[in-house]
C-alpha cells in the first residue's frame, strides 16, 4: 500500500557520492554499472519510488509494490511549467 504523505513545495534530497580520486579502474567500473542500470525495451523496469495522487491523496508509490499486474505510467509536467 502506498505510504501518504503531505504535499509541498520541497527540493528533493540530493544523495552526495564519495569522492574516490577518480581512478581509472574504477571510472570504468562506474561506467559499467551505469551501462547495466540503463533502460532496456523487453527488460523489466527498475524500481523506484515517486509521489503520486491515489484514491484522493498524495502517497509514495514504489513500482515494486505492483509487481505482477499491469501497470500504466504517465509523467506529467505541471501547468504552465513551460516543459
Amino acid at each position: 500500500m502506498p505510504q501518504e504523505f503531505k504535499p509541498g513545495c520541497k527540493r528533493p534530497e540530493i544523495k552526495k557520492k564519495q569522492d574516490t580520486g577518480g581512478a581509472p579502474a574504477e571510472v570504468q567500473r562506474a561506467t559499467e554499472e551505469v551501462a547495466q542500470k540503463m533502460i532496456r525495451v523487453g527488460k523489466p523496469a527498475p524500481d523506484f519510488t515517486a509521489p503520486a495522487f491515489y484514491q484522493g491523496k498524495f502517497v509514495m508509490a514504489s513500482l515494486s509494490e505492483y509487481l505482477g499486474k499491469w501497470v500504466l505510467l504517465c509523467f506529467y509536467p505541471g501547468d504552465f511549467t513551460f516543459v
